[in-house]
């Protein structure tokens, strides 16, 4: 059994404390003592601590999940792959290129396996779709429209997203990221990138809404649109093929039911057929996602999504951003 040390016990440390499978949580760190304590004080035999360093070097320790703000994630990651500890950190991996680079090399000098956490792929609609897009059941892809965004509420542009000292960016940054690593995922390497992100709403320095449109070698293309003025949290995804369409709607909780709908074009055309999936559980893609890390740790095999995503996601980020201060 692998054990695991947790660095940031925030929201999305405490839930993938819950989603170990079969590792065992021995260690946690937080900037905040009482975020620490508590979250130890679940899990028989896990210590805790204020100061990360003190966790990453333990000997018994096999991977370090790296749940921190965006501007400790490579700081963190760098000195854990140098400690010869296996890695998943948070998306967005690094606020930059700049800073995710040292992690690539450590990883690959020390030998060791680091995975992004882009959990959305895990998701159970998006696992359905991956399948239905595998067996070619909507043909060709022809082009990705899908949009993120934040429900409002107040206080919001005084947040730590709102800073970006700590959080490196705004809304492309946050929920933007997931968008473009999916859109990869089913369309694969974008060789144009044009896009804008901009502040409309929220009285602070990093953008609210972001804006793209990314183009694929064969002109395959995501319109994309990630923003925090929605007044109501909504997720939808939609994956177009010559011979169907792909509809994704909602995440659970407050983002709604999560559901897929398949629309199988006929040959006569006119009213497709349609097919649908509801998953009114709770979110296993947490789970699924570290039960797959384990899995590549066993076999040795770089994760599916890896450090190679984060920089091309990130690539496209910086590309936006500049396009947004000419």
């Amino acid at each position: 059994m692998k054990n695991v040390a947790i660095i940031g016990c925030g929201l999305i440390g405490q839930k993938r404390a819950k989603k170990l499978n079969q590792a065992r949580l021995v260690a946690c760190a937080d900037v905040v003592r009482e975020k620490a304590e508590t979250l130890a004080k679940q899990y028989a035999g896990c210590t805790f601590s204020q100061d990360w360093r003190e966790i990453i070097n333990r000997a018994d320790i096999d991977i370090v999940i790296v749940a921190t703000l965006h501007a400790a994630l490579a700081e963190i990651a760098v000195a854990a792959v140098n400690a010869g500890k296996h890695v998943l950190i948070e998306k967005p991996a690094a606020k930059t290129v700049a800073e995710l680079q040292p992690i690539i090399a450590a990883a690959k000098k020390n030998n060791v396996l680091v995975r992004v956490g882009f959990n959305h792929r895990y998701h159970r609609a998006f696992r359905q779709a991956r399948e239905l897009v595998d067996t070619h059941a909507i043909g060709e892809m022809m082009f990705v429209r899908a949009r993120y965004g934040h429900g409002g509420r107040l206080g919001y542009d005084q947040e730590w997203r709102a800073k970006p000292e700590l959080s490196g960016g705004g809304e492309l940054l946050d929920q933007g990221v997931h968008l473009i690593d999916l859109a990869r995922w089913f369309l694969g390497e974008f060789s144009e990138v044009q896009g804008h992100a901009h502040t409309y709403f929220w009285n602070m320095p990093v953008d609210d809404n972001s804006f793209l449109l990314l183009k694929t070698a064969k002109k395959q293309v995501a319109f994309l649109h990630a923003s925090c003025t929605e007044w109501k949290n909504l997720f939808s995804f939609e994956i177009y093929g010559r011979t169907g369409k792909i509809d994704i709607n909602g995440l659970g909780g407050s983002y709604g039911v999560e559901r897929l709908t398949f629309y199988k074009m006929l040959p006569e055309m006119g009213p497709p057929e349609t097919y649908s999936w509801e998953y009114p559980m709770e979110d296993n893609s947490w789970e699924v996602e570290f039960a797959e890390f384990l899995q590549d740790i066993q076999q040795n095999r770089q994760p599916a999504a890896g450090l190679h995503d984060a920089h091309a996601v990130l690539t496209i980020v910086e590309e936006i951003y500049r396009m947004a201060s000419l």
